[in-house]
């Protein structure tokens, strides 16, 4: 398969599960919304894809997805989710394309995607919260980013890792370097 073609169809394979994984989480209480179930798709699209299509597939989704079923809420939730999920897709791609190929190397640009993302998160939130007057504090940014997000950020670290090593023995990791 030319490699447009195949990473076109897992981008929109990612994308549909940016659509869908939310309604399988959110029958789970208390936790479903906080597995951050859209950042997986995100996330392994810039592994297998590169930087581009996790970009797009990461702005694209949490507006798609509000757009379709109304969730999550456009503003500020979905704006700042959308900057946040498209740091996700561009940093695994660029991270992961420039780390030597060590299987260490996978949760390090996992890892550093997920920081990265969560900083963007807060500066849009911080931006936001600016045109709306309304305050947003570190104390903030620190719970909905990260305190908030631990079993989603532990869901990522165990689940993107293994299933980027199986993908990339089937030959469906995009290996090339940029």
């Amino acid at each position: 398969m030319k490699k447009t073609t195949k990473n076109l169809t897992l981008s929109g394979v990612c994308l549909a599960l940016c659509l869908v994984l939310p309604f399988l989480t959110g029958q789970i209480p208390e936790i479903g919304s906080a597995l951050c179930p859209m950042h997986i798709p995100v996330l392994l699209c810039g592994f297998l894809c590169g930087w581009q299509y996790g970009l797009v597939v990461g702005f694209v989704a949490p507006l798609l997805r509000f757009f379709l079923f109304q969730m999550p809420p456009i503003f500020p939730t979905g704006t700042a989710m959308a900057f946040e999920l498209a740091a996700y897709g561009v940093m695994t791609g660029i991270l992961y394309r420039k780390l030597p190929r060590k299987n260490i190397n996978i949760y390090i640009a996992l890892v550093g995607a997920m920081l990265v993302g969560r900083i963007v998160w807060g500066v849009v939130q911080l931006l936001l919260s600016g045109i709306t007057k309304s305050p947003f504090t570190w104390q903030m940014f620190l719970a909905g980013g990260f305190v908030t997000a631990m079993p989603g950020i532990l869901c990522h670290i165990l689940l993107i890792p293994p299933i980027v090593m199986a993908l990339k023995k089937a030959g469906l990791v995009n290996d090339e370097r940029a």
